[in-house]
C-alpha cells in the first residue's frame, strides 16, 4: 500500500503541476492576445488619426499653392496686358513714321525730278558757254583743262612747300628747345676738366754725364731699355733731359718710371735695369686694376669681369686727340646717365653701356678692326648684355642702334668730344677737315661758293638765284645736309646757312 502510494502520489503531483502550467500559459497567452488587441486599436486609432493630419495639411498645401498659382496668373496677365500695351503704341508709332517716310519719299521723289529737269537745263547753259568760252578764248575744254590743272599744281606744290616748311620750323623750334633744356640741364651738372696728353714722355736727369751711364757700354744699357720697354729712348742734345717715345701709352708709362728709379738709384746695368722694369711692370698692371676699380666704384656700377675691370684701367694711359679716354668714358656714362633720367630710358644701362663704349681702345693686342667692333666683341666675351654689346658696336655708326640707350650713347659721346677743350687735332687734319665740308658742299648744282667757319660748326652756301628758286632752296640744304651725314665724320653738328640773293643792275642815262 505504501508502494502504490509512494507511487501514485508522484504522478498525482506532475499531473497536478502540468495542469497548473497548461493554465498558466492558458492565461497568459490570453493576456497577450487581449494586449495585442488593444495595441492593435491603439495603432489603427493613431494611423487614422495621423492619416485625419496629413489630408489636412496636402488640403491646406493645395489651396496656398492654388493661390499662388492665381497671384502669379495675376501678375502674368498684367505684364501681358502691358506688352501689349506697349506694342499696340509701337506699332502706331511705326504706322506713323511709316506714313512720313513715305510722305518724305515722294518729296524726294519730286525733287529729284526737279533736279534732273534742272541738270539738264544746266546742262544745255554749259554746253552754250562752253562753246562761247572757247570761240573767245580761242582754247578747247581739253586745253583749258590742262591750263588749269597746271595752275592749281603749281599753287598747291607752293602751298605744301610753305606749310612744310612752317610744320618743320615749327618742329625744329620745338624740337631744338627741349632737346636744349636736357642737354644743358645735364651739361650743367656735369664738371670735368680739359686733358691732353702726346705720345713722347720727358725724364729729367740730374747732369748730362747721367746720359752716358743710361747709354753704356757699347749701348747695352739702352738696349736692353728698349727691348724689355718696347719703347724708343732718344739722347740728343737736350740737356739734362731724355725722350722716350711710344704710342703705347702703357709702354711708355713702364720706360719713364723705370728710367727714373734707375736715375734716382744709380746703379744702371742690364740686370738691375731687368729687376726695375719687371717691377715696374707689376706695379702698373695693379695701378691698371686699381683705375678700373676705381672708376667702375665711382659711377656705381658692380658685376664686372675682371678683364673688363683691366680693359677700364688700361684706359687711364690712353689718349685720344688728347682726351685721357678713361675720363672721357666716365664722363660719357654721367652724361648718358643724365640724358637717360630726363627722358625715361634704362639709366643703369644706358651708363653701363657708356662706360664700355670705347673698351676696345683698351684692348692688349692690335686688330685690323675699329675699336667699335673689337669692343663690342670684348663685351660679348665678357657676358655684357646684348643691349651693352649693341651700344658699344654703334656708337660710331658702324652697326644700327637697336635701342633708346645705344642712341643716348651716341649722343653723350658726341657731347663730351664736342665741348671744348676736349680734344685737339693738329693743324694738317682741321684744314682738311674745313675743305672737305666746302668741297661736299660744292658739288652740288647750284651752289656757287661754300665757306666753313665757326671751327667746322657752321657751313654758309652762296646759291646761285638763276639755277636755284626760293622754294628749292630748303630742299637742297637738306640734300647737302644728308651727304654731309653720309660722307664727314665729325663731332656735334654742322649748321647750314643757306644765302640766295637776287641783284638788279640798271642805269639811267
Amino acid at each position: 500500500m505504501n508502494v502504490v502510494m509512494f507511487i501514485v502520489l508522484p504522478v498525482l503531483g506532475i499531473v497536478l503541476g502540468w495542469i497548473i502550467r497548461w493554465l498558466y500559459a492558458r492565461f497568459q497567452l490570453s493576456a497577450s492576445e487581449q494586449k495585442a488587441q488593444r495595441i492593435k486599436q491603439d495603432a489603427i486609432k493613431e494611423a487614422e488619426a495621423q492619416k485625419k493630419e496629413i489630408l489636412l495639411e496636402a488640403k491646406d498645401q493645395l489651396i496656398r499653392e492654388r493661390n499662388q498659382q492665381e497671384r502669379e496668373n495675376r501678375e502674368r496677365r498684367s505684364e501681358i496686358q502691358k506688352y501689349e500695351s506697349r506694342v499696340a503704341k509701337k506699332e502706331e508709332l511705326i504706322d506713323k513714321r511709316s506714313a512720313e517716310f513715305d510722305k518724305k519719299e515722294r518729296e524726294i521723289l519730286e525733287r529729284q525730278e526737279a533736279m534732273k529737269k534742272r541738270e539738264s537745263s544746266l546742262a544745255k547753259q554749259e554746253e552754250t558757254y562752253r562753246h562761247e568760252l572757247e570761240r573767245i578764248s580761242g582754247l578747247s575744254a581739253q586745253e583749258a583743262k590742262n591750263l588749269i590743272i597746271k595752275n592749281l599744281e603749281n599753287e598747291a606744290r607752293h602751298d605744301a612747300q610753305a606749310l612744310l616748311n612752317k610744320i618743320e620750323q615749327d618742329a625744329q623750334i620745338s624740337a631744338e628747345k627741349k632737346a636744349q633744356e636736357i642737354l644743358v640741364s645735364t651739361i650743367q651738372r656735369i664738371a670735368t676738366e680739359t686733358t691732353s696728353d702726346i705720345t713722347v714722355a720727358t725724364v729729367s736727369l740730374p747732369s748730362d754725364e747721367m746720359k752716358g751711364r743710361i747709354i753704356g757700354r757699347e749701348g747695352r744699357n739702352i738696349r736692353t731699355l728698349e727691348t724689355l720697354t718696347g719703347v724708343d729712348i732718344i739722347i740728343d742734345d737736350t740737356p739734362e733731359a731724355v725722350v722716350i717715345s711710344c704710342f703705347d701709352p702703357v709702354k711708355k708709362e713702364i720706360a719713364k718710371q723705370a728710367l727714373e728709379r734707375l736715375v734716382t738709384d744709380g746703379r744702371i746695368h742690364p740686370a738691375r735695369i731687368e729687376e726695375i722694369v719687371q717691377k715696374v711692370t707689376r706695379e702698373i698692371q695693379q695701378k691698371i686694376y686699381e683705375e678700373g676699380e676705381k672708376a667702375l666704384f665711382e659711377l656705381g656700377i658692380h658685376n664686372m669681369n675682371q678683364d673688363g675691370v683691366r680693359a677700364l684701367g688700361r684706359l687711364y694711359f690712353r689718349t685720344s686727340y688728347g682726351q685721357n679716354v678713361l675720363t672721357h668714358s666716365k664722363e660719357v656714362a654721367e652724361i648718358a646717365s643724365l640724358l637717360a633720367t630726363e627722358i625715361g630710358a634704362n639709366r643703369d644701362l644706358a651708363k653701363r653701356a657708356a662706360l664700355l663704349h670705347d673698351i676696345g681702345k683698351g684692348a692688349e693686342h692690335d686688330s685690323d678692326q675699329n675699336h667699335a667692333e673689337v669692343g663690342a666683341e670684348m663685351a660679348r666675351k665678357m657676358g655684357e648684355d646684348a643691349k651693352v654689346i649693341n651700344a658699344i658696336a654703334a656708337h660710331h655708326n658702324d652697326v644700327e642702334a637697336s635701342t633708346l640707350e645705344a642712341v643716348i650713347v651716341q649722343i653723350a659721346d658726341a657731347i663730351s668730344a664736342a665741348r671744348p677743350g676736349a680734344r685737339r687735332e693738329t693743324v694738317d687734319n682741321y684744314v682738311k677737315r674745313l675743305e672737305n665740308l666746302e668741297e661736299t658742299a660744292e658739288k652740288f648744282p647750284g651752289v656757287e661758293k661754300a665757306f666753313a667757319i665757326q671751327a667746322g660748326r657752321e657751313l654758309r652756301i652762296l646759291v646761285n638765284n638763276e639755277k636755284i628758286a626760293d622754294g628749292e632752296v630748303k630742299e637742297l640744304a637738306q640734300k647737302i645736309a644728308k651727304q654731309i651725314e653720309t660722307d664727314l665724320r665729325y663731332p656735334g653738328r654742322i649748321r647750314l646757312t643757306m644765302i640766295r640773293e637776287t641783284r638788279v643792275v640798271e642805269y639811267a642815262r
